[in-house]
Parts: C-alpha cells; sequence; structure tokens
C-alpha cells in the first residue's frame, strides 16, 4: 500500500486547484492537473474526468471564472482563474486545512501505552 497513488479526501482537490490558480494566474485544465501532479511529487495523479468536474464545480460557485483562449500547442483551450470570491474562499479553506492539520499532528504524537 505504501506505494499507491494518495486518495484525495473530499474537498481537498478543490482547495489545490484555487491554490494553483492563485500562484500561478490563468491556466488551462491539463496546466492545472499536471502542476498539481507535480507538487505533489506525483503522490496525487489526476484524470481528465476528476480535474474537470472539480473546475465546473468551482466555476458553478463562482469561485472561478473561465475563458477560452490558445494553448501553448496553438490548440483552442478553456483558461481558468482564480475571482475575488475564490481568493476569499481560499483563504478560509487554507485556514481550516492548517487547523486540520496541526490537530492530526498532535494526535499522531500520541505514544502508544505500553
Amino acid at each position: 500500500m505504501a506505494d499507491s497513488k494518495l486518495d484525495l479526501l473530499q474537498g481537498t482537490l478543490d482547495v489545490m486547484v484555487l491554490q494553483t490558480l492563485a500562484a500561478l494566474g490563468s491556466q488551462h485544465g491539463y496546466g492545472i492537473a499536471r502542476r498539481i501532479e507535480q507538487v505533489s511529487g506525483d503522490e496525487v495523479l489526476l484524470n481528465q474526468g476528476t480535474i474537470y468536474a472539480s473546475l465546473v464545480r468551482l466555476q458553478q460557485r463562482g469561485w472561478i471564472a473561465a475563458k477560452w483562449g490558445i494553448s501553448d500547442n496553438n490548440r483552442k483551450a478553456k483558461f481558468y482563474s482564480i475571482t475575488v470570491r475564490g481568493r476569499a474562499r481560499l483563504a478560509d479553506d487554507m485556514a481550516y486545512w492548517e487547523r486540520l492539520s496541526n490537530v492530526m499532528a498532535r494526535v499522531l504524537a500520541i505514544a502508544p501505552e505500553a
């Protein structure tokens, strides 16, 4: 099991997408997915269906916007960018995940009883 890829908890991909767009600016879906995979050290692998479901969900919530453009390989592609509402949501999500990871670190540090 140690060599299997990480399963993402509900909501984590949306946070990763928002952070990627906040850090890199406007990107197309494939670029977002590859960047998340790269930053994760290839611990997370994203298929097209997974990333696009997240992008549709984020766009419906008004946290990202999309417009058509031309990719680096000269193809028509939809480019996504984070909105003001998305930045506010990202700030809230980052605070939540920081709290949760701190709690998990404390719980996992509990020494087993002898």
